[in-house]
């Protein structure tokens, strides 16, 4: 038996139907999906390299969509937070500190994943025709799959908890559930 007790109580301080929140799950689905359909769509016709007349010039341009749509979907997730009740009870300082620490966490990933695979090994480098010498295994892909992915989740995370949003940690199961998707897509 599940007691689901924690979660009715959960969804008893997000509003669901609130246009904001929407819009939040819309931009948090689409990202994963326009990357991925774009790449799959230039490793097939390589029509972004001919048009960019480079590779690694398209390769920049659609890294920088990518990071645009980062900032709406975070900029969307942030607002829809705002708009819905914080969890009284978590509104503490504890769980601030925590929410703090699991999106310094996230950021740590986040950021030595970039490090560790540069720009175009970031940003889909692979499907333009970039590829690395070889396989990165330093950290932190020696201790997790998908750092990047799973990172950007832990910030999100924190930030529901530093916010005590009930709706952030609704958003950031949505996140998570597209990486999963996009990572079972991608493999």
């Amino acid at each position: 038996q599940v007691d689901v007790a924690a979660m009715v109580q959960l969804f008893g301080y997000v509003d669901v139907t609130d246009s904001g929140f929407i819009v939040a799950i819309l931009s948090i689905a689409f990202n994963p999906l326009f990357w991925n359909v774009v790449a799959r769509w230039e490793h097939k016709t390589r029509a972004l390299s001919q048009v960019f007349g480079s590779p690694h010039a398209a390769c920049y341009c659609l890294g920088a969509v990518i990071l645009l749509l980062n900032c709406v979907r975070s900029h969307c997730f942030t607002e829809a937070m705002k708009s819905q009740p914080k969890l009284e009870g978590w509104d503490w300082h504890w769980t601030y500190y925590s929410g703090l620490a699991i999106s310094a966490v996230g950021t740590l990933f986040v950021v030595s994943s970039f490090f560790a695979l540069g720009f175009t090994g970031t940003f889909l480098g692979d499907y333009f025709g970039i590829l690395m010498e070889e396989k990165v295994t330093s950290f932190p892909f020696s201790i997790l799959d998908n750092p990047m992915y799973w990172g950007s989740t832990a910030i999100y995370l924190g930030w529901s908890l530093m916010h005590a949003s009930p709706a952030g940690l609704l958003l950031t199961a949505v996140v998570a559930i597209s990486y999963t998707i996009a990572v079972l897509y991608e493999g």
